[in-house]
């Protein structure tokens, strides 16, 4: 035998008796229905099941190009990018110029007429002229057809349509693209509005006097009272607690940002000069007299938009300043919080406000499935108060919503305050909601969303100065507490009607909960029978069947109805199936059709031009990132799905339903192409979301 034919002593002992093995787990396909459910797997029937096949995860990155897909964005571009962080503010902006002046950005007057005169700038438009450039660089047209055919006007967007082809010969947009949207999409932000509110020259009369009788200004009022009066041209500060020049302390980027853990706030771990907004100071009784002594001297009304710029320096200090007086001061004629108009949720369906995907398109979507009430995606007060259009964009209404409310997030009463009046003036909703269970990072160190939880006095405070400021109904949406196992809102619940609030959606998890685990609804329940008559409380949590609704609402009548949030995402006919009391076994068919419905609304809302074409393209591929978790019922050995059900490898009853099961981001793409033609080169995508993250103890 050979020195490397050996065989070593111990070698040989094994082969005799080899060491034991510890058992292997069961294969799930030999699990019982019941054990799967036990181990919150979906239990898929067994002639549907199937090998996991050897694709990138949902998380992972999936980048298209003309030759191949890699999952990772390369070196070089990585580098590009750092270069690019690197560039100055005026570098950038010469490229950004320099890029709308390239052909593949025709001036939109042209496009719109066809007429290369139409344009007013001439030479010094920062947009390209040539057609003919503009044409051949144009990409291919989408099949189908254009989303304003049906219209009474050609469409607006002409030349740069990406449905050129279905075009009339020679129909040319004659209108306004704003004008267009007028009839079908409201809460549009006014440029005059948003010009005052960039030089921090917009005034706020409701809500300062509000928060002048609450005992909120602040130490700082006075002295930038007496400043400004010795100062002709000096505009009207802000009386925030962080001066950042617009009135506002919370959030000022964009939350799409790269979120970075940060440590829980102390409950009293705030600046001290915040404790005025934590413990409110009794106001002495001669406020409101003196304030409705000098309205009736200065004959009451201010105007909401006036700029404070070259006043007289004859005016006295009063005229000058910032003490507004409004004829709310009139204790007859203002209304008390039950006198104000209230909205009756019960047995409403409830689409609860989702951030990226619960956009206007998506809203119509669920609209025409049956869904009662709709609520605008959380926007900060910082961003409103600034006049960032990005934000504003979070308000549009479309006209099938009947039953609309927005929802906002801040850290002050301040900036709350002022953000509700400004929103009361100008957009048409029916309810304000505000949000004070956010588990985002970034929104909880800036002390907003659940970061409020651990800050009873500072609830108060909001909700007294933004139910004391607008007529509107204004509601507020919570989790059960801050940290796993420390509820608090039952501590609460009776003092949030008292303090204004006409409802209250109460979430139930916590926030070191995020969204991981079953929702407490035993909890949901106690804090509703303990809520007073007056006050309306929804429940939030895990609602993904017409069973779950009738469950709930049965097991608590006090509850005034439940708010769905992911089960709308994951199968958006669930609000068809609570009206229907029936499982829908959808087919693959009728799923496509309610993505075309969504792609129409798209390209209806963001525009049909290559820009809104992928904008349309990249927030259906986040919704496809929560849709491919819904399981067929023909499939399933147990019915209804649970939400926490995770689904296992397994191919549909046709090739279609396969591949809306597919959690490769791949497979999204090619179901994005299927509805609006080819990505282009370079193209892409990573969800935003993490559904199902369970945060350390430490970042709460």
């Amino acid at each position: 035998m050979d020195e490397s034919e050996s065989i070593t002593t111990a070698q040989l002992v094994d082969m005799v008796d080899p060491a034991p093995q510890p058992p292997s787990k069961p294969n799930e396909s030999q699990l019982t229905p019941e054990e799967l459910v036990a181990k919150s797997i979906a239990p898929v029937n067994k002639h549907y099941l199937r090998p996991p096949p050897p694709r990138p995860s949902s998380n992972d990155t999936v980048s298209k190009t003309t030759t191949n897909a890699a999952p990772f964005p390369s070196p070089l571009h990585s580098q590009s990018a750092l270069l690019k962080e690197k560039k100055s503010k005026r570098q950038l902006k010469r490229e950004r110029h320099q890029d709308q002046k390239s052909t593949k950005n025709i001036c939109p007057l042209i496009a719109k007429t066809g007429d290369i005169t139409s344009c007013p700038y001439n030479d010094k438009c920062r947009f390209s002229h040539d057609v003919e450039a503009f044409k051949a660089q144009k990409p291919d047209d989408i099949e189908g057809e254009c989303p304003f055919s049906n219209g009474k006007e050609p469409c607006p967007y002409g030349l740069a349509c990406r449905f050129l082809g279905t075009h009339k010969k020679d129909g040319v947009f004659a209108g306004n693209l704003d004008a267009k949207k007028i009839s079908d999409e409201k809460n549009g932000l006014n440029k005059n509005v948003q010009k005052l509110l960039w030089k921090n020259k917009m005034r706020f009369p409701k809500a300062d006097a509000k928060l002048k009788s609450l005992g909120l200004m602040g130490k700082a009022k006075s002295k930038m009272i007496i400043s400004k009066a010795t100062k002709e041209d000096e505009t009207v500060p802000s009386t925030c607690h962080v001066t950042d020049g617009n009135g506002c302390s919370e959030v000022n980027g964009d939350l799409d940002t790269k979120l970075e853990s940060a440590e829980v706030p102390e409950e009293n771990g705030v600046d001290k000069k915040f404790d005025s907004d934590e413990r409110p100071l009794k106001k002495a009784k001669s406020v409101d007299e003196e304030n409705c002594s000098s309205a009736k001297a200065n004959n009451g009304d201010v105007p909401f938009m006036e700029k404070v710029v070259g006043e007289s320096s004859t005016q006295t200090e009063s005229e000058a300043g910032t003490d507004v007086i409004t004829p709310d001061c009139d204790r007859s004629l203002k209304l008390h919080p039950r006198e104000k108009k209230l909205i009756d949720f019960r047995e409403k369906l409830y689409l609860a406000p989702l951030t990226t995907v619960g956009n206007l398109p998506f809203r119509r979507v669920c609209k025409v499935l049956g869904a009662d009430v709709t609520c605008g995606e959380m926007a900060m007060c910082t961003n409103l108060l600034q006049g960032q259009a990005s934000e504003w964009a979070l308000l549009r209404r479309h006209s099938s919503e009947d039953l609309f409310g927005v929802q906002i997030c801040g850290a002050y009463p301040d900036s709350v305050a002022r953000a509700t009046e400004l929103i009361d003036q100008e957009c048409t909703v029916d309810f304000i909601d505000i949000n004070m269970g956010c588990p985002i990072d970034i929104v909880v160190e800036k002390g907003a969303g659940s970061a409020l939880l651990n800050k009873p006095m500072r609830i108060k405070s909001i909700i007294e100065a933004a139910s004391g400021t607008v007529d509107k109904p204004i509601t507020v949406k919570v989790r059960t507490g801050f940290f796993e196992g420390k509820n608090r809102i039952d501590s609460l619940i009776t003092d949030i009607g008292s303090w204004g609030a006409s409802a209250v959606t109460i979430h139930g998890r916590s926030r070191q909960q995020r969204y991981s685990k079953l929702a407490n609804w035993d909890y949901v329940y106690q804090c509703s029978r303990k809520a007073p008559d007056a006050l309306q409380v929804l429940g939030n949590g895990d609602v993904c069947s017409y069973l779950d609704w009738n469950t709930h609402k049965a097991d608590c009548p006090e509850l005034a109805t439940c708010m769905i949030a992911r089960g709308a995402l994951i199968k958006p006919w669930i609000f068809t199936e609570i009206k229907e009391q029936r499982h829908w076994d959808i087919t693959s068919g009728e799923r496509l059709n309610i993505l075309k419905d969504f792609v129409h609304f798209g390209l209806e809302h963001w525009g049909s031009d290559t820009k809104g074409v992928e904008t349309t393209r990249r927030f259906l591929l986040e919704w496809l990132s929560y849709t491919f978790r819904y399981i067929p019922v023909g499939l399933l050995d147990v019915i209804p799905q649970r939400l926490n059900w995770r689904p296992p490898s397994y191919h549909g009853r046709d090739d279609l339903e396969t591949l809306m099961a597919s959690d490769s981001a791949a497979d999204w793409v090619r179901i994005s192409e299927m509805l609006l033609g080819k990505v282009p080169d370079g193209f892409t995508f990573a969800p935003k979301h993490k559904s199902n993250a369970y945060d350390r103890a430490e970042n709460g």
